[in-house]
């Protein structure tokens, strides 16, 4: 199958000139992670939650608002994309490779569309995913935080670790999530509430289950494929752990999902 047969034509874009404000209403207007970012209508970068995240999370920008930081100093510039006749496996492999979640579709040098790890996630349902289990193909290999550690290490494990989410756990149990969003909208809550002169002690203060979502929806090692894929299609996360005897096992995610297909296609 070729790409442009997956990808979605429908794109949102941000003007690099335009300032991060703008970037998080379209963000939430439109319910999605990330956003091509342009110039003269050319594609010169793209940005996401978790770019936004580390930045505002960073130092060098942890007393600057929204309003003062444009699209062009958050943005990652070094863009990968793919010709809309590409092969759908081959996609795969390419975001695989360079941990990314999403690539604009090219026709010569017009962006026709954007493929995401989520429109991935759409093939897996079927036969051949019904006789697949969560277990065969999670990530075994956790990264954790617990509920009284503080937000800016929760940020420095994600980045570390890249990823996006990390389960919160109390006594092995799963006690809630906080992901990229969470952390993003964290910061920037920060930032309007607390003046400038007191941000940089009193951040060290705000903790996950300041920001964190409780109950978290979660799943078992038995479920099969098909079935994590339409709760992740439905609810739009992007992954889910799994608990087993009450305790917290393993993740799956999107990417888990996508290396499934990619391994099917090739």
């Amino acid at each position: 199958m070729q790409i442009k047969n997956l990808m979605s034509e429908d794109i949102i874009t941000i003007d690099k000139d335009q300032n991060l404000s703008d970037a998080l209403k379209l963000l939430r207007k439109h319910n999605v992670s990330r956003l091509p970012v342009t110039n003269n209508k050319q594609l010169v970068g793209i940005i996401s939650e978790r770019d936004i995240a580390d930045k505002l999370g960073s130092s060098k920008y942890e007393s600057m608002p929204a309003s003062r930081l444009h699209i062009s100093s958050v943005m990652v510039k070094d863009v990968f994309t793919v010709p809309q006749t590409m092969q759908l496996d081959e996609v795969a492999k390419l975001m695989l490779e360079n941990g990314i979640g999403s690539v604009p579709v090219m026709d010569e040098d017009k962006m026709v569309g954007i493929v995401s790890k989520a429109d991935f996630v759409t093939l897996a349902i079927g036969i051949a995913f019904d006789k697949i289990t969560v277990k065969e193909i999670m990530s075994k290999d956790l990264t954790v935080v617990s509920p009284t550690e503080r937000l800016v290490h929760a940020r420095r494990l994600m980045k570390e670790s890249h990823v996006g989410r990390l389960p919160v756990v109390e006594d092995e149990k799963l006690v809630g999530m906080v992901t990229s969003k969470d952390l993003m909208r964290a910061f920037i809550d920060f930032r309007k509430k607390v003046p400038e002169k007191y941000q940089k002690s009193q951040i060290k203060e705000v903790l996950v289950e300041d920001i964190m979502s409780f109950n978290p929806t979660f799943t078992s090692k038995d479920t099969t494929i098909s079935e994590v894929s339409k709760i992740m299609m439905e609810t739009g996360f992007n992954g889910l752990p799994v608990v087993d005897d009450e305790k917290v096992v393993g993740i799956i995610t999107q990417t888990d999902i996508l290396r499934l297909i990619e391994k099917l296609e090739s």
